[in-house]
């Protein structure tokens, strides 16, 4: 695919070299440049772009690119920086464009960035999704996973999902996989990653799915430091549509930290002794402090028996809050993620897994 390029870039000599990069690679057809943004977006249309390399490096810039995607639909759009921010690609992707690369750059570097922006999905945000569990044995990690293959599989976007239980994380076993890094090296490199050399560190496992394992040893943990992790997942929302993350069990600075960082919580526990009513609302406690900042949280029960509409009543009386979903208790599910066939072997149709895949639909149309 041939490329008309407008390119915007505030110094010269950087801009210069840029130009010269694109005219030497016949993908690319310069139509363009310029040193200012507002004058790019004005005088454009005469040479019916399809492609825009815009400098970012100015925050008041970011406000232009709703009017770029309003005013040349038919063109892509890259924010072009000295060095990553996270903050920045946000705003870009909110307002409609494809993301953004680190310049100097090289026509691969955009012709990568446009195929991983592409595979993304809809040029929206992120929807970062936090799974937390008072307490252990809950089913968090089989709710996580399978609603990360409903999601890829329902939105036709791609989904990555963290193993941030940094001590027990088993994601990766869910899936027979083998990855050849995990979030212990992402952590430490992730100031020197963009979004093309991040998505090495995880691992495709089928139908629009990647994973970032958690460590080897459980000793590892102690090598995350919660501030790079949380860069980690914010680089990661250019990559996938969806990011789904494995909080470990119970509070702590990593799952606290993450929890916070996501626009939606799910907290999830089974039933088994009905302590877990309780440990419930003790947990959403601390989630209500963030309920003011547009997060969304939300309460499931697993492994639920014969729940009649009484049950259910009672317990939402209990909680004080209308309980998100019900998860009976599916033998099949345990089978297949037990053995690492989940993304094989999943069982269609079964209550299971109808329950996730409505509540995948209401995400993905906004209504959760």
């Amino acid at each position: 695919m041939n490329y008309r390029v407008i390119l915007v870039e505030r110094d010269a000599d950087m801009l210069s070299r840029m130009a010269g990069i694109l005219k030497a690679d016949d993908t690319f057809d310069l139509a363009s440049t310029y040193h200012e943004v507002d004058m790019a977006l004005g005088q454009s249309s005469v040479f019916r772009p399809t492609l825009f390399l815009i400098d970012m490096d100015s925050a008041d810039d970011v406000k232009y690119i709703a009017r770029f995607v309003k005013a040349y639909p038919q063109a892509q759009i890259l924010g072009l920086l000295s060095q990553w921010k996270s903050s920045t690609a946000e705003k870009l992707l909110a307002a409609g464009a494809s993301g953004c690369i680190l310049k100097p750059f090289s026509t691969a570097d955009v012709v990568e960035a446009l195929a991983i922006y592409k595979r993304r999905g809809k040029p929206l945000p992120t929807r970062t999704l936090a799974f937390f569990s008072p307490k252990g044995h809950s089913g968090s990690t089989t709710m996580a996973t399978v609603l990360a293959i409903e999601l890829a599989k329902l939105s036709g976007e791609s989904v990555g999902i963290i193993d941030a239980d940094l001590q027990f994380g088993d994601v990766a076993m869910f899936f027979d996989a083998v990855p050849r890094h995990n979030v212990v090296e992402a952590t430490h490199d992730i100031n020197l990653l963009t979004p093309a050399a991040l998505e090495h560190y995880f691992h495709k496992v089928g139908n629009g799915v990647w994973i970032m394992s958690g460590p080897l040893q459980p000793e590892h943990a102690e090598l995350v430091e919660a501030d790079r992790l949380i860069e980690v997942v914010r680089m990661a929302g250019s990559l996938f549509r969806y990011v789904i993350l494995d909080l470990p069990v119970g509070f702590n600075p990593i799952s606290l930290a993450l929890a916070e960082c996501a626009d939606t919580d799910i907290l999830i526990s089974m039933i088994s002794s009905g302590q877990e009513v309780r440990h419930m609302k003790r947990s959403l406690k601390m989630f209500h402090m963030w309920d003011n900042y547009g997060k969304q949280v939300y309460t499931i029960f697993s492994g639920v028996h014969n729940c009649t509409e009484s049950h259910k009543r009672k317990i939402e009386g209990e909680l004080g809050r209308s309980v998100t979903l019900f998860l009976p208790e599916e033998r099949r599910i345990k089978d297949v993620a037990g053995s690492g066939r989940l993304m094989k072997d999943l069982p269609e149709g079964t209550p299971f897994i109808e329950a996730v895949a409505k509540f995948a639909g209401d995400i993905i149309s906004g209504r959760r």
